[in-house]
């Protein structure tokens, strides 16, 4: 177990990074500013100093120096503000272990921890090597010099990849994290481009309205896409600073995380999340299809019957048992296939309204055998669009069963119960439909649900599956789904997918 001295000022922030250092496992003591971390490290001898640059009485830079003239080997870390890049770097310059940034991101803090633990690890390993193979100083001195390189490289990194311009937006640092994220090499930039070569139109004019404006100091961290030497798009998490010295412009700073591997990450959780969810519910669906079987027992022994006995009613009764039974095995193995599968949308030319008017033509059989009237009221301004029709169109089918069977639910007070489907073209490239029925309504309880578990109010007539993959689409096209109801009063699902105009 390591042993760590954190020197900061901040009561609020020693108090949450002690609580989390502990909880990972370190054995962690505190001091309020540098002078006071300097006795503190007398008497406990750290592996690890994890230093705020900034502090009364002694700062950061200070201590560090100090520190290294006691115990060299001990690993220091910075912890600094992103316009403060000349201290982070005069740091560096004095044996500084690393520098994170404020706010201190737990990820952040991991890595340059890992970084520190593992150039003692390697220390140890160094000192190990020169004690008890005295045989073989020469290839120990090999090892050293190239661990002395490793480490080097190390003082001299961030896990964030930095680019720093001067006032007139010429790179002059780029740091081996950018190297990696950028796909350039620093010879090939430092000096040699300016930031807009490098960047994002859009990050890079944010950067030189900063620079323009001086009321701005600082980006906010934002999620954005560059564009690597050898085309790649690489997702990253991207902020900026202004530098000032006197209050003169002098440059500015970028810092970029590579979120490749978190997005990676994230995507596989989502298909583990959704693989398992399938798995948990076996048992219900199993339920659902033993179901189905006792409908297709049923309509076999009417068609048996029919035909031992003649009985054309018979027999046209068993039929449509079987047939609609042979309906929701198929919607039972669609809607499974669509919800463990990933799919990208496949944008093509169509005409939203003609999609709502086929689904609607779909189900008028059943709503007149029910009673239950159909009503489309589409937007005449929507013509064709470019969007994923199949997306459209299945989640329109679950949304429009869903509100027929809420119209036929014995909890329905409608005298004259209706579903409506309502098209619109919204700001900024939306199309919304709207799905509303004057059925029974549901709790906000049930409206919690709906989306979140293999959950349905049709009892043994449903399997939960269809909300589920009508969101998954829908979330697959960029889009929403929101629900509006109350016991009652109906429901009113509301889809909104983006789309583009065809030309």
């Amino acid at each position: 177990m390591y042993k760590i001295l954190l020197v900061e000022d901040e009561e609020a922030i020693v108090r949450v990074l002690a609580r989390s250092l502990k909880y990972d496992g370190y054995d962690v003591v505190t001091a309020a500013n540098g002078q006071e971390g300097l006795d503190i490290f007398h008497q406990e001898a750290p592996d690890i100093v994890l230093t705020d640059i900034k502090m009364p009485v002694m700062d950061g830079l200070e201590l560090l120096k100090k520190i290294k003239s006691i115990r060299p080997e001990t690993e220091v870390i910075i912890i600094t503000g992103h316009g403060d890049l000349d201290s982070s770097i005069e740091a560096l310059q004095h044996d500084a272990s690393d520098f994170i940034n404020k706010p201190v991101v737990d990820e952040a803090l991991s890595i340059a921890l890992k970084r520190a633990e593992g150039k003692i690890e390697i220390r140890k390993q160094l000192e190990e090597y020169t004690t008890k193979l005295e045989d073989k100083i020469e290839e120990a001195t090999r090892e050293i010099q190239r661990k002395s390189s490793f480490q080097s490289k190390l003082i001299r990194s961030s896990n964030d990849g930095i680019v720093a311009t001067d006032e007139g937006l010429k790179v002059v640092i780029f740091n081996p994290e950018a190297e990696r994220i950028f796909g350039y090499t620093r010879e090939e930039v430092v000096s040699r481009r300016i930031l807009s070569d490098v960047l994002p139109r859009e990050l890079a004019a944010s950067i030189q309205e900063g620079l323009e404006q001086d009321a701005v100091k600082d980006l906010p961290w934002r999620e954005a896409n560059i564009s690597s030497k050898q085309g790649e798009e690489v997702p990253v998490r991207f902020s900026g600073s202004i530098l000032y010295e006197q209050d003169r412009v002098v440059g500015s700073v970028a810092f970029f995380q590579d979120l490749r591997e978190i997005k990676k990450l994230e995507q596989d959780l989502l298909r583990s999340e959704r693989l398992a969810a399938i798995g948990q519910t076996v048992a219900g669906l199993a339920h659902g299809i033993k179901n189905i079987l006792h409908g297709f027992k049923g309509g076999r022994y009417l068609l048996e019957s029919g035909l031992q006995k003649n009985d054309m009613d018979k027999l046209q009764e068993g039929w449509h048992m079987v047939k609609r039974n042979i309906d929701r095995t198929s919607d039972l193995v669609l809607d499974l296939l669509s919800y463990s599968k990933e799919r990208e949308p496949e944008y093509t030319k169509c005409s939203p309204n003609t999609i709502v008017a086929d689904v609607c033509d779909l189900f008028s059989e059943i709503a007149r055998e029910n009673e239950i009237e159909i009503h489309k009221d589409l937007d005449p301004s929507i013509q064709e669009l470019f969007l994923d029709p199949q997306t459209l169109h299945r989640a329109l089918t679950n949304l429009l069963s869903n509100a027929l069977d809420a119209c036929l639910s014995q909890d329905g007070t409608a005298a004259h119960p209706q579903v409506t489907l309502r098209t619109r073209a919204e700001a900024d490239h939306q199309l919304r439909v709207d799905v509303i029925d004057n059925g029974c309504g549901m709790d906000r309880e049930i409206q919690d649900t709906l989306f979140t578990s293999f959950f349905s109010t049709k009892g043994a007539k449903g399997t939960g599956l269809g909300l589920l993959v009508t969101r998954k689409l829908i979330e697959e096209h960029q889009g929403t789904i929101r629900v509006d109801s109350a016991p009652g009063r109906g429901s009113t699902f509301s889809i909104r997918l983006p789309y583009r105009i065809y030309n």
